[in-house]
């Protein structure tokens, strides 16, 4: 799976949040940005960040001078952040759940920003859907599943853990295609295998 280092931008403006809008205004021109960073005005501070949609709609908007006001005042800080190892589907969630255009990419220190652009230019869901990659790690998992159940037991802690696994994956993909999951793998393993069935500490693995 692509992951947000793939397909992030490292070049990366940031401004002072002291900084007028006018000035950031030059520097979005300079590059061609849509979204600037605002520093942090120490390592324990939280980054901000300031779009072209904020300058529209606090500023030009309602008739400001860009001159007299400040990037603090129409900043968004904290912002969201993104780690540069999550998966571009789950960036693309946040994305989604949180109405996001741009996020900078955080580790440790500002290392790149991510934007809606990006993942629709740079991913591979068109060529590659992530439904289509779930089915295929499903099918791989099921497969070692049964070949770690069969060198061991199917009531050994290896055979349970491998099929924790499948599980999550059939749950995965259900929730990507909003369908629901009347019988999993392991279900269907059980019915081959009944001992494989046995008491969890939270749920049981097999429906009877």
């Amino acid at each position: 799976m692509l992951k947000a280092a793939d397909i992030m931008t490292n070049d990366v403006a940031t401004i002072r949040s002291s900084a007028t809008v006018s000035e950031a205004v030059k520097l979005m021109r300079a590059r061609d940005w849509r979204a600037l960073i605002v520093e942090r005005r120490h390592p324990q501070d939280a980054y901000g960040i300031i779009t072209n949609s904020d300058i529209i709609s606090k500023v030009i908007a309602y008739g400001k001078n860009p001159s007299k006001v400040r990037v603090y005042e129409i900043m968004t800080k904290p912002c969201i952040t993104v780690n540069p190892d999550l998966g571009v589907e789950y960036v693309a969630r946040l994305f989604a759940d949180n109405h996001l255009l741009q996020a900078p990419v955080i580790q440790g220190e500002l290392i790149g920003i991510i934007s809606a652009s990006d993942i629709i230019c740079k991913s591979e869901f068109i060529e590659l859907p992530r439904t289509l990659v779930l089915e295929q790690e499903l099918q791989e998992a099921i497969k070692k599943s049964r070949e770690i159940c069969a060198n061991t037991s199917p009531r050994s802690e290896e055979c349970a853990a491998a099929w924790d696994v499948v599980d999550e994956l059939q749950a995965e993909i259900a929730h990507q295609e909003a369908k629901q999951l009347h019988k999993t793998a392991f279900e269907e393993f059980c019915e081959e295998f009944p001992e494989a069935y046995r008491e969890r500490q939270f749920d049981d693995w097999c429906s009877g």
